[in-house]
């Protein structure tokens, strides 16, 4: 099974930027689509991003948010611009099989790092 393990996270003014990063203890981009969730206290996980070989976005990131891959393949990116309070919460990256559809849902992903906090302040 695959393992993952974020990091990047950390505390930024409104507006500032942050890049999470999802290390995978294998390549990922034949065998697993990688999402980004996040959860803010009180509230369910919601889906942020994915990737495969197409790219996903929430409305609510769309054109902030970039979700990459590097080379090896075994690190999937989150560039985070323009930042807001509404967007602090626990991020996760997960792994579900590539084929799955309805890739924004939490049980469509069956490996998740153990989250790293982004907290924004205003």
């Amino acid at each position: 099974q695959v393992q993952l393990v974020e990091s990047g996270g950390g505390l930024v003014q409104a507006g500032g930027s942050l890049r999470l990063s999802c290390a995978a203890s294998e390549r990922t981009v034949n065998s697993y689509v990688i999402g980004w969730f996040r959860q803010a206290p009180g509230k369910e996980r919601e889906f942020v991003s994915a990737i495969r070989k197409s790219t996903y976005y929430s409305d609510s990131v769309k054109g902030r948010f970039t979700i990459s891959r590097d080379t090896a393949e075994t690190t999937v990116y989150l560039q985070m611009n323009n930042l807001g309070p509404e967007d602090t919460a626990v991020y996760y990256c997960a792994a579900g099989p590539v084929w799955r559809t309805n890739i924004n849902e939490v049980r469509m992903y069956n490996y998740w790092g153990q989250g790293t906090q982004v907290t924004v302040s205003s």
